[in-house]
């Protein structure tokens, strides 16, 4: 029988996160032009979404690229934290945690170091599906096909029994190009809906897988 399997992205799908101005802000305080933050923190920023550096050498380069005090840096990374973590999608939330026992659940997020300890703090997704593959764990992003190889293998499942819901569509086309089916976010209507059929489809495939089986028997 197929296991029917959902992995969800996190940013933009079961958290949102919608800009909220926190670099430009820091760069106005510091009297810096648009993007000067960016410019000094790029590498930075890079390294940490795959793991090459921990939490406490970001801190490190945040204070001595930016020039900042450690009050200052402390605010800064709150600042980032702020809006990286957004706030949640209660409906898809609430949707994805009534899935359990119907099929295989996980997600799979671009992430950044310390996002796992702070995401589980405030939203306890390791409750809500079985795994979770953070790109920053396994040393490789979305679009890359490894991160969907990644999280079929820590599921245990076939990409063809997985339906992989992201809102960057370059993702979706990933998955798809991965062997698995796509669903760009847009709404949580049209998300659930396909989910719907997604698992409506895996439920008549194992049925008629069960009752070839019981033929040949």
């Amino acid at each position: 029988m197929t296991e029917t399997c959902v992995i969800l992205d996190i940013g933009g799908v079961l958290e949102i996160t919608p800009e909220t101005g926190w670099l430009e802000r820091w760069e106005e305080r510091l009297g810096w032009p648009p993007g000067t933050v960016h410019a000094r923190m790029g590498e930075v920023w890079r390294a940490g979404s795959v793991g090459r550096v921990g939490e406490r050498e970001v801190h490190e380069q945040v204070a001595v690229r930016l020039g900042l005090d450690a009050s200052a840096r402390d605010a800064f990374m709150a600042d980032l934290w702020t809006e990286y973590l957004g706030t949640p999608n209660e409906e898809l939330i609430a949707y994805v945690r009534g899935l359990r026992g119907r099929c295989r659940l996980g997600i799979l997020s671009n992430s950044f170091v310390g996002a796992r300890e702070r995401e589980e703090t405030a939203y306890r997704f390791g409750e809500l599906v079985e795994r979770i593959v953070y790109s920053h764990e396994i040393g490789i992003e979305k679009p890359d096909p490894r991160a969907f190889d990644a999280a079929c293998a820590a599921l245990d499942v076939r990409p063809q029994d997985c339906l992989f819901v992201d809102d960057v569509a370059a993702n979706v086309e990933a998955a798809g190009a991965a062997g698995m089916q796509g669903h760009l976010f847009e709404d949580n209507a049209r998300t659930i809906a396909r989910i719907e059929t997604h698992l409506t489809a895996g439920f008549r495939a194992g049925a008629r897988l069960s009752g070839g089986a019981r033929k040949r028997m």
